[in-house]
């Protein structure tokens, strides 16, 4: 349903909708205890809370980053942009993994360039090129991804108007449901300098997020200080979701 519904329109109608930033103003913390009741449909391996696995992925980048503390936290938030499944928002179009809208459909997504059959910009020719209604790297912070919880957060961050995570976090955030991109190398053409760059911080993010959630369950209340340290650094204030 995911590839059926996500046009170029749906996405600017889904900017419009949550990007208004009014739904809620809540902390971090607060935003990781609400996603504790939501199942992910698009993750079924995973039946611990969404905390715990944003601690896992914390702590296994903190691990082999010592010394990036903000590394710490955007393992920490990377997935808060889900919340939106708490206020309705359908999990086709909060989860799972993401893609270009705007230009010819990838047959690197997950389910091939088949899955697209039904979607309506299929039959629209300004949407069926290589590039469709981009140039040549252009840059991907001037593409269209589909909707989901990453281009979510990605917004909700950039409207924060205390956040100091670096540009690194932000590709991050971003991107890390990206595969056709980040892992199959497509949609190289549409990059600037700057994308090409921050690719391996996407790449050197997805070790720890794919292959934290079989660690062992982490003491989340002995780790929430730390956390709760770089949120006052980084991150200080209720964030408007």
């Amino acid at each position: 349903m995911t590839y059926y519904h996500q046009t170029y329109e749906f996405v600017e109608g889904k900017m419009k909708q949550w990007c208004t930033f009014d739904h809620t103003k809540m902390s971090v913390m607060e935003a990781l205890s609400l996603l504790d009741s939501l199942v992910d449909e698009s993750d079924p391996d995973v039946d611990i809370p969404n905390s715990v696995h944003a601690f896992q992925t914390a702590e296994r980048i903190r691990e082999v980053h010592p010394e990036e503390p903000w590394f710490h936290l955007t393992g920490l938030i990377h997935d808060l942009g889900k919340v939106m499944a708490m206020w309705g928002e359908p999990q086709w179009s909060t989860v799972g993994d993401t893609f270009l809208v705007g230009c010819s459909f990838s047959d690197q997504c997950v389910f091939g360039k088949d899955s697209f059959e039904f979607n309506a910009d299929t039959k629209k020719d300004e949407y069926n090129t290589r590039l469709g209604v981009y140039s040549e790297n252009c840059g991907l912070s001037n593409v269209m991804m589909s909707w989901g919880h990453d281009e979510y957060m990605y917004r909700v961050l950039k409207n924060h108007p205390t956040c100091t995570l670096p540009e690194e976090a932000f590709y991050m955030i971003r991107f890390h449901s990206f595969y056709p991109w980040h892992t199959q190398k497509d949609y190289m053409y549409l990059c600037d300098n700057k994308d090409t760059e921050m690719l391996k911080w996407v790449l050197e993010f997805n070790k720890f997020d794919l292959y934290s959630k079989g660690d062992s369950l982490p003491d989340t209340a002995a780790l929430t200080p730390y956390y709760q340290s770089l949120v006052d650094e980084f991150l200080p204030g209720d964030i408007k979701f």
